[in-house]
Formats: structure tokens, sequence, C-alpha cells
């Protein structure tokens, strides 16, 4: 991997929350953060374009994640985004070709002791690197097709679609 490109929407990964998850805002990106406290080997940049819950991301701002990743020279891509709707964000962009593109996100903010964004942005990261070109979600530990996927809300987590 030459260089990674990572491409920010908001979702939980980087909420700020005021008073007992209520009250939020979407602060800035926390991946740069958490790389460089990682102490990551190889070059990345961050393109925040959004800063959104996925719930709330429209037909226009999934036009604009797919003409940011196509107008980026690397190859490698990685995108955060709200969980509720990386699946639906995931389908529009599968039609890109020669990018490896892979999504994560996080359940609870990267700012919570014991979030699940670390370990998604290892996850992300590694199957970046690995995975031949295509469109992919990393969650839970998986790597997911975004056709054979849905969140299960209920248990809040991803699951293959039946």
């Amino acid at each position: 991997m030459d260089q990674l490109c990572i491409v920010t929407t908001g979702g939980t990964i980087d909420k700020i929350y005021f008073d007992d998850k209520s009250d939020y805002q979407i602060g800035d990106p926390q991946i740069g953060r958490i790389l460089e406290e990682l102490g990551v080997t190889f070059r990345f940049s961050v393109i925040p374009i959004l800063r959104k819950d996925s719930l709330h991301i429209t037909d226009d701002d999934r036009a604009l994640i797919k003409q940011t990743i196509l107008a980026q020279s690397a190859r490698h891509i990685l995108v955060t985004h709200g969980t509720d709707s990386m699946v639906a964000t995931g389908r529009v962009l599968a039609d890109i070709a020669d990018k490896t593109i892979v999504m994560t996100g996080a359940l609870n903010p990267a700012r919570f002791r014991g979030s699940d964004a670390e370990f998604n942005i290892g996850t992300a990261v590694g199957a970046v690197q690995c995975l031949p070109a295509g469109v992919y979600i990393a969650m839970n530990g998986r790597i997911w097709d975004p056709a054979k996927v849905r969140k299960n809300v209920d248990a809040n987590r991803f699951e293959a679609v039946a």
C-alpha cells in the first residue's frame, strides 16, 4: 500500500455526547489521532467531507462520497461512516472499479472507554491492504460485502442477510 486515503463522513465514531447520550454533535474525525497514537508506519491522509449521523445522510451526500473517492489517485480508500446507513452507502459505491474501499465505523464513540472504534479501524486497515478491488464493510471483526449484510439494530451488530 503506497498511501491510505481516509474519507470521513461522521457517525457515532466521531460523536461527542453532552448529557446521557441524548444531546450530541459530530466532532472532529478521530481516525487520524487514533492511527498516530498507534504508531502506524504507513502514510495516510484524512479528507473530512461530512459530519453527519448516518441516519441523516442523503442521496446527494452519497454522491459526494462517491465523487470524492473517484477524485483520489490512491487505490486504497478507508471510509468512516455511521453504521445505520453504511450498507446503503456501500451499495452506491459498489460500481467503483480499480480501488479497494473499506467502510468502517463504531457502535460506540471513539472517545468512550471500551469503544469498538480502534478494533474496527484496525480490521479495516488490514482489510484494505489485503483485499482485491471492491467495496467492503469491516465491522464486528468481520469483513462483509455490502450486498450481503445488514445492521441488526436490536442486537447492535452486523449480520449476513438471510
